[in-house]
C-alpha cells in the first residue's frame, strides 16, 4: 500500500505559516499586514474625497523616483528608495494641481496625463538601469508588480515606522480631516487651515503608496488604497468604524496573499494580496447586511409583498365601503377587479393575511378582522390625508394626486400622520368628497 504524503506536507506548511517559524515568513507577513492596514486607513479618506484615481496616479508616479534614487545612490537602500518615491509622488500631485488650476483640463484628464507620463519615464529609467551593467540593480524591477518575498528585517522596520507615523497623524488630525472632507464650508467658517490639512492628506496618500510599492508594486498599489475602503463602506456609515473595518480587511488580505504565496512557492505575494482584497470586496458588495446587493434585493422583495398585502386590505375595505347593501364579505373577483391583481400572487397574499389574522376566510370570500379593519382604515386615512395635503398646500389638481398618495401611504410614519392631521385641522372629507376614516 502506497502512502500519499502530500497532504501531510501541506499541513506542515500551514502549521509553519501560522506559527511564523521561519524569519523570512515573519518579515513577509508583518510587512504585508503593515501595508494592508495602513494603506486601507489612508485609502478611506481618499475614497471619501472621491479621489481614488489620484491614488492610482501617485502609485504609478513613484517609479521614476525609485529609479532616480537608485541612480544617485548606486544601491537599493530602502531609505533612499522611499525618499525618491516620496519626492516623485509629491511632484506628480503638484503637477496635477497645476494642470487643473492653470488649464482648461479637468482633474480626470490631468490624472491620466500625469500617470502615463511619469510611469513611462519610470519604465525608461528602469530599462536604462537594467542595461547599465550595475550588479546592484538586480530585483529593482520588482517594484513594478511587487516582491514581498524579498522583504528583510530592515524593510519591515522602515515600513513599520512609516505606518506608525501615518496612524499617529490620522489620530491627531482625525476631527480636522472629517470637517474638511464632509463640511468644507464649515471648516472655512471656523478658520481651519484647509490647504494645510489637504496637503497633509495628500502626504498621507503618498506615504501609503511608498509603504506598499515593494510588496504590491506600483501597478497594483492603487487597489490596496481603494478596495478595502470600498468594501468597508458597505458595512457601516460611521467613519471610525469604517477605518477599523478597512484596516481589518487590508490586514486579512495581506495575510491571505502571504499564505497562498507560502503554500504555493511559485505564486507572487503582491498580486494575491490584491486578489484576496478583491474577493473580500465582492463578498461585501453582495452580502453586507444593510447595503449589500442581496440585502437590498431582499428588502425590495419584502417591501413589494408589504405593498401587495396592504393594497389587498384597502381593496376589501373599499369594496365594503362602496357597497350599498352593507356587505362585510368580499369575493376573490371583487378584490381582483379593483386593482387587477395577478391571481397567483393574490391567492398567496390572502393566505399570508389570513395567517397574520388580518382577514378571515368565510364561505363566500374574505372579510376583515378587527385588527385588519384598523390597519385598512389607517391606510385609507393616510391616502386621503395626503391627497388633501397635495391639493391644499402643493396646489395640485384633485385628479393629479392619486398616484403620489398611492406611493407614499405605505411609508408615512405615525409622526408624519399626526403632523398631517394637525396641519389639515382634522378634515372629514378628501378632495374627492370621500370620508376620511379616523
Amino acid at each position: 500500500m502506497k502512502l500519499d504524503f502530500s497532504n501531510f506536507v501541506i499541513m506542515d506548511k500551514i502549521i509553519d505559516f501560522l506559527l511564523l517559524t521561519e524569519p523570512n515568513t515573519r518579515y513577509v507577513v508583518l510587512g504585508s499586514i503593515l501595508l494592508g492596514a495602513s494603506s486601507a486607513i489612508v485609502g478611506c479618506f481618499t475614497f471619501l474625497q472621491k479621489r481614488a484615481l489620484v491614488g492610482d496616479a501617485v502609485a504609478h508616479s513613484v517609479l521614476p523616483g525609485v529609479c532616480g534614487a537608485f541612480l544617485m545612490a548606486g544601491t537599493k537602500n530602502p531609505l533612499f528608495l522611499i525618499l525618491g518615491a516620496f519626492v516623485s509622488g509629491w511632484l506628480s500631485i503638484i503637477c496635477m494641481n497645476l494642470i487643473t488650476k492653470y488649464s482648461k483640463l479637468k482633474e480626470d484628464t490631468a490624472v491620466a496625463l500625469i500617470l502615463s507620463v511619469f510611469f513611462g519615464f519610470g519604465v525608461m529609467l528602469l530599462t536604462y538601469i537594467q542595461q547599465s551593467g550595475n550588479a546592484a540593480q538586480s530585483g529593482l524591477e520588482g517594484f513594478l508588480f511587487g516582491k514581498a518575498a524579498a522583504l528583510v528585517g530592515s524593510d519591515v522596520w522602515v515600513f513599520g515606522g512609516l505606518a506608525a507615523l501615518m496612524l499617529v497623524l490620522v489620530g491627531l488630525f482625525y476631527k480636522e480631516f472629517i470637517i474638511v472632507i464632509f463640511h468644507k464650508s464649515f471648516a472655512q467658517t471656523i478658520g481651519l487651515p484647509i490647504t494645510a490639512i489637504e496637503i497633509l492628506l495628500t502626504t498621507l496618500t503618498v506615504l501609503a503608496v511608498v509603504v506598499g510599492i515593494q510588496s504590491v508594486g506600483v501597478v497594483l498599489m492603487a487597489a490596496m488604497l481603494v478596495t478595502p475602503a470600498a468594501a468597508a463602506r458597505f458595512w457601516t456609515d460611521k467613519l471610525h468604524k469604517m477605518l477599523f473595518i478597512a484596516a481589518s480587511f487590508g490586514a486579512l488580505a495581506a495575510i491571505g496573499g502571504a499564505f497562498v504565496s507560502y503554500i504555493q512557492t511559485q505564486m507572487p505575494t503582491g498580486p494575491w494580496i490584491v486578489l484576496v482584497a478583491s474577493a473580500i470586496a465582492m463578498f461585501s458588495f453582495f452580502f453586507a447586511p444593510k447595503k449589500g446587493i442581496v440585502a437590498r434585493r431582499r428588502r425590495q422583495y419584502l417591501y413589494k409583498k408589504q405593498i401587495l398585502e396592504e393594497n389587498i386590505l384597502k381593496a376589501i375595505y373599499h369594496d365594503i365601503e362602496r357597497s350599498s347593501t352593507q356587505k362585510t364579505i368580499s369575493s376573490l373577483e371583487d378584490i381582483g377587479i379593483q386593482r387587477q391583481f395577478k391571481t397567483v400572487l393574490l391567492k398567496k397574499a390572502l393566505k399570508k393575511l389570513t395567517k397574520k389574522q388580518l382577514i378571515e376566510q368565510v364561505e363566500r370570500g374574505w372579510r376583515l378582522t378587527e385588527k385588519g379593519n384598523t390597519k385598512a382604515r389607517r391606510l385609507v386615512k393616510l391616502h386621503r390625508l395626503w391627497e388633501l395635503y397635495l391639493t391644499e398646500f402643493v396646489r395640485l389638481a384633485p385628479d393629479h394626486v392619486h398616484e403620489a398618495a398611492e406611493a407614499l401611504e405605505h411609508i408615512l410614519t405615525p409622526e408624519i400622520e399626526a403632523q398631517l392631521e394637525a396641519n389639515l385641522k382634522y378634515p372629514q372629507k378628501d378632495p374627492h368628497d370621500s370620508d376620511i376614516p379616523y
